[in-house]
């Protein structure tokens, strides 16, 4: 155990590059990762959630008693800034249907586990994070197909239903019986939840190797267009976030939680959501992948950058 969980840590330190170099593999030697099934893109996102799960407790949705006004700010700001974004630079950018709906719903999703790991390394306020984590996550299955529908209308034809039951599914139900495991048989999760890492990492890494294998010669054929929509969407989201943050006087410490939760997306829901909502449009799944990779990367960049900030 102790081995695994020494691999466990070198795996969560490594994250970025180890999904960047997995991404790399299936974009320019897409036979090597090809036997990984885009059909199982559903279960490992339901894998990481499942351990999102087990890492939850009571105590981390008091902060939503205890400080509402900050969970309602993360709330709207998650919800709106992002999808926003999404949306202007898809339109600016010209991005064809199928990539359009992908930005967007990489944008219309909540935050990912990632953000909390990047906001406690940041020095930011991580109970903020999870908290606004926790309860976006809860809203997503009736905002994110809201949301999605309201830009994408005139677009592409948005299945609402078939959205809201992939996330109760995909999402929801793995949490909760993480949580619900997690409140009966503490003692033995508390020794799982050390080599989580590993297991989150690996399914990540699985998802966006089989996204991107799949898809690399569209994804080739786009050129440098998805990567630069990305990064802005990526980057303008901690930008917005920062100085939101600012605009309302909030701490450092809440400044830089609110910061990277709203610019890191659950970008692997997204990739999964593409195949549900829009099968017949195979490059919307795209951007949640690409999206997986560099969100990884900037978060680790600026989280280095934030704990050099105290105030």
């Amino acid at each position: 155990m102790f081995k695994m969980k020494k691999v466990s840590e070198f795996v969560g330190k490594y994250m970025a590059v180890i999904v960047l170099v997995v991404a790399a593999l299936a974009l320019f030697v897409p036979g090597s990762c090809l036997w990984i099934q885009t059909s199982w893109i559903n279960y490992l996102l339901m894998v990481v959630m499942f351990g999102m799960g087990l890492t939850l407790k009571f105590e981390d949705f008091a902060i939503v008693f205890k400080r509402p006004k900050d969970i309602i700010i993360g709330c709207i700001a998650q919800f709106t800034i992002m999808p926003l974004l999404a949306f202007a630079l898809g339109k600016i950018f010209g991005l064809e249907a199928g990539l359009l709906a992908g930005v967007i719903l990489v944008g219309t999703c909540p935050g990912g586990t990632a953000s909390n790991v990047m906001t406690y390394l940041s020095k930011g306020d991580v109970a903020l994070s999870v908290g606004m984590t926790s309860v976006n996550t809860l809203l997503a299955p009736f905002l994110t197909p809201f949301i999605t529908y309201l830009l994408l209308k005139t677009t592409v034809t948005v299945d609402m239903l078939s959205m809201f039951v992939s996330i109760i599914k995909v999402v929801i139900v793995p949490i909760a019986l993480g949580f619900i495991i997690n409140k009966f048989c503490g003692k033995y999760t508390e020794k799982v939840s050390e080599v989580l890492p590993l297991i989150s990492v690996t399914a990540i890494a699985l998802i966006v190797a089989a996204v991107v294998s799949h898809n690399s010669e569209r994804i080739l054929e786009t050129g440098a267009i998805v990567f630069v929509v990305v990064i802005l969407h990526n980057l303008l989201g901690y930008a917005v976030g920062f100085i939101l943050g600012k605009i309302l006087g909030l701490p450092m410490t809440r400044k830089k939680a609110l910061a990277i939760e709203i610019g890191m997306q659950n970008s692997g829901l997204a990739t999964s959501l593409a195949g549900t909502a829009f099968p017949d449009l195979a490059m919307a799944t795209v951007p949640g992948a690409i999206f997986s990779v560099w969100h990884n990367i900037s978060g680790a960049l600026l989280a280095n950058i934030f704990r050099r900030i105290e105030e």
